[in-house]
């Protein structure tokens, strides 16, 4: 008799899992563009798209930010996590309609973009963020996500610049 990988004698190896594309979102026009590639992407591979978006007070896409620090846990307002997360998938409905026509799973983290993109890579075949676009000489460079993300993902990595028609700034 052989063992497979698990060691255990004669067992049948179970299938793989889906692979898992990671869209970075924040709101922005270009994150709307990221999530856009990697929902066909995810398509194409038959994987399963896993949206992320990080949040913090100082967040400029949490809808109230600070005001919530202040308000009675009893009061019957949401939480920033539950206000996150309703945008998060009212963004996805957006841009990718009803029926997104691959399985679609939200995380919503507290915490820096950053460090919650890297997080997310961990396992993922790849993942999409965009990054602020911008003309001239200014969009050759990478916003400071973007950048943080391609040095230090553990998966592979597709920054998408967004239309010029959806560039913030422009």
């Amino acid at each position: 008799m052989t063992e497979n990988a698990t060691g255990t004698a004669g067992a049948t190896a179970s299938p793989s899992p889906r692979p898992v594309i990671v869209a970075g979102v924040d709101g922005s026009p270009t994150s709307r563009d990221a999530l856009l590639w990697a929902a066909e992407e995810a398509r194409l591979r038959g994987a399963v798209l896993r949206v992320v978006c990080g949040w913090e007070w100082s967040s400029p896409f949490n809808l109230i930010g600070p005001a919530l620090e202040h308000a009675a846990p009893d009061a019957g307002t949401p939480s920033m996590e539950e206000l996150t997360r309703t945008r998060t998938e009212e963004l996805i409905t957006q841009t990718l309609g009803e029926e997104p026509g691959v399985p679609v799973e939200v995380r919503v983290v507290q915490g820096p973009a950053t460090g919650v993109l890297v997080e997310a890579s961990e396992g993922a075949t790849l993942i999409v963020v965009g990054t602020r676009g911008h003309s001239g000489l200014k969009g050759a460079v990478l916003g400071s996500v973007s950048r943080h993300v391609t040095q230090h993902a553990r998966c592979n990595v597709v920054v998408v610049r967004g239309r010029r028609d959806t560039a913030e700034g422009e």
